[in-house]
């Protein structure tokens, strides 16, 4: 199994092709942050119904873990994940919660050491070309490339599949419905994450209809 493999389902979860890879579950990974644990499952519920399955909830606010947990137990239909993982402790309790992959912003071995050891699918956080190296020495072909925008966008990831083919990314940080396909276009990119189809807004509304139609046009990007 790649670092990045889906293991297989469990009969509650969403059915994922055995060795498949969160790189390919969807064109994009919503990155949700959840101030209110009331709002998890329907919001869950409604990127699922616009075509987002794997959804990547933030360790950003006292929400976030009670969330994981109440998306992973009530929308099977869901690949929850956590994101912002940045310390074992985070890997023990998100998995513990029911988080299926791990995304963190960066990497330290210790942190490395505790994804690898946590069974589940995970893509540690790139910006440099030396971190990418690194990682590839370690055994790991899948990672998130972040900050997106900031760290030299698609002219920096166009640039990095020639001497490193090997390597794949899921861009986070800074996109949107309208440059994400240029970052979906390039062949070491497997699928984006972003935060458009969940505004601030809707989810305060609680305007569901609203993230599924904006999860819906997110997912047409595969075509």
């Amino acid at each position: 199994m790649t670092s990045s493999a889906v293991p297989p389902a469990a009969p509650s979860a969403a059915s994922v092709p055995s060795g498949g890879s969160v790189l390919d579950l969807a064109p994009v990974v919503p990155v949700v942050v959840l101030h209110d644990v009331a709002d998890a499952v329907p919001l869950a519920r409604a990127l699922v119904a616009g075509g987002l399955p794997a959804i990547e909830v933030t360790l950003r606010t006292p929400a976030a873990l009670a969330s994981i947990r109440a998306m992973a137990a009530e929308v099977p239909d869901a690949v929850v994940g956590a994101g912002t993982v940045i310390s074992p402790e985070h890997v023990r309790d998100t998995v513990d919660a029911g988080a299926r992959f791990l995304v963190s912003p960066g990497w330290t071995d210790a942190l490395l050491e505790a994804m690898k050891a946590s069974g589940v699918p995970f893509l540690p956080g790139v910006s440099t070309t030396s971190e990418v190296v690194a990682l590839l020495e370690r055994g790991v072909h899948e990672m998130k490339f972040f900050p997106a925008e900031a760290a030299g966008g698609t002219a920096y990831l166009k640039a990095l599949s020639a001497p490193l083919p090997q390597a794949r990314f899921c861009p986070t940080g800074g996109i949107s419905l309208a440059s994400a396909p240029s970052y979906l276009a390039l062949p070491n990119v497997g699928c984006v994450g972003g935060s458009w189809m969940v505004p601030g807004d809707a989810v305060a509304a609680k305007d569901w209809d609203r993230v599924a139609r904006l999860a819906a046009e997110a997912s047409a990007l595969a075509g």
